[in-house]
């Protein structure tokens, strides 16, 4: 029962953009952020891992998270583990992944804020909640690099913007 209650409380938060926009000539999008799934943790591989088994499960459930949503295009850093993250998402819509450097966030959230489109952004713990905070105007930190489980989705409306975050839930052995 709790977890109907929460699926219908996440699509009533993501068809809410689509209410809006039919009211008004004013566009309204969402840019929806997350850090990549699970990583495989290989003191050989610690610069480029994988995802793990449980990674690559939750990274089809952000796809379907997204289902009703009208992404238009789908950001990553060049790393696997976020490429791999952005991978289902990309596959259910029919997008090409692109590439984004995560050294210079201001400007990427500039373009982002510009486009005026709905986006999926995959990162990391150190660069996630410090988008989102420049998306919004705030200042966020990194996240503790246990954290895998936040959906953060900035909508923005008539230069206002409004913050989410979802917190999923995902049992499986890592």
């Amino acid at each position: 029962m709790k977890k109907k209650v929460f699926l219908l409380l996440a699509i009533a938060c993501l068809l809410r953009p689509g209410i809006i926009s039919a009211q008004s000539d004013e566009a309204i999008f969402s840019i929806y952020l997350v850090r990549h799934s699970e990583k495989v943790i290989d003191p050989d591989n610690l610069k480029n891992p994988p995802l793990t088994e449980c990674g690559m499960i939750r990274s089809e459930n952000l796809a379907s998270f997204l289902s009703a949503v009208d992404i238009s295009r789908i950001y990553s850093t060049d790393f696997l583990r976020t490429v791999q993250t952005a991978e289902p998402t990309a596959n259910k819509k029919g997008l090409n992944i692109e590439k984004y450097g995560p050294s210079d966030l201001e400007s990427f959230a500039k373009k982002l804020l510009g486009a005026r489109e709905n986006v999926l952004v995959v990162g990391h713990s150190n660069t996630t909640p410090v988008l989102a905070g420049l998306l919004c105007g705030k200042e966020f930190g990194a996240m503790h690099e246990s954290i895998y489980n936040r959906i953060y989705q900035v909508i923005i409306y008539e230069n206002k913007t409004q913050l989410n975050i979802f917190h999923t839930e995902l049992n499986c052995n890592k």
